[in-house]
């Protein structure tokens, strides 16, 4: 190939600046109540009555608020919070919460954590011992620098169908059921506490009738 002459002139392209969209005005004024991540997984630690603690897997939502003078907010530093260490515990739960808020420049953050929380459970007629998991959920709000924990759970019971013990004389059903129990929480609160909360009262039901 013959090398162009020494004369020829060498034209370069010229290289347009591209407009960084995300840096217009938001002139909506539309603030939005939550915004962030969902249904991410993590390894936890949860305090068990019984053996101390236990190790099971969690889902996590996590969001802030976002002000009207703000297009987004950086979602990949909800996983890097997240990920700072390798097991959240109930005691990391509430930095982690804090440290969300302060990470986003949000004024208010809600993390909710939901894991299966497993307590061994005897038979009543054979005694056999065996392991029963229940839907748990610890919830964490902050708002301008006030943060407030809740612990839910969710308790499968069984009762006595009152209609059922109206028109027989025996061999009456039960029913089965799911008890919700919300506790807000002021100091340390064991999960079996609120399990036994709701199964007495799922016992009481059955008496009654």
């Amino acid at each position: 190939m013959t090398p162009p002459p020494s004369s020829a002139k060498v034209v370069r392209p010229v290289l347009a600046e591209v407009e960084d969209v995300q840096a217009r005005a938001d002139t909506r004024q539309l603030p939005i109540n939550r915004v962030g991540i969902k249904e991410i997984r993590h390894p936890v630690r949860v305090k068990d009555r019984s053996a101390g603690e236990q190790h099971t897997i969690a889902t996590f939502n996590m969001y802030v608020s976002l002000p009207h003078n703000f297009k987004g907010t950086h979602m990949s530093r909800f996983v890097e919070i997240l990920h700072t260490e390798r097991e959240i515990s109930v005691e990391s739960f509430r930095k982690m919460l804090e440290t969300m808020t302060g990470r986003l420049e949000a004024d208010a953050g809600h993390v909710e954590m939901n894991f299966p929380f497993f307590v061994m459970k005897k038979a009543p007629v054979s005694g056999v011992e065996s392991l029963m998991d229940y839907h748990a959920t610890l919830i964490g709000e902050r708002k301008d620098g006030h943060t407030e924990m809740w612990v839910r759970v969710v308790v499968p019971v069984t009762s006595l169908c009152p209609c059922s013990k109206k028109i027989s004389d025996y061999g009456a059903h039960n029913q089965r059921s799911h008890v919700t129990i919300t506790a807000k929480l002021r100091s340390h609160m064991w999960i079996e506490e609120l399990i036994e909360i709701a199964e007495s009262e799922a016992s009481w039901s059955c008496m009654e009738f």
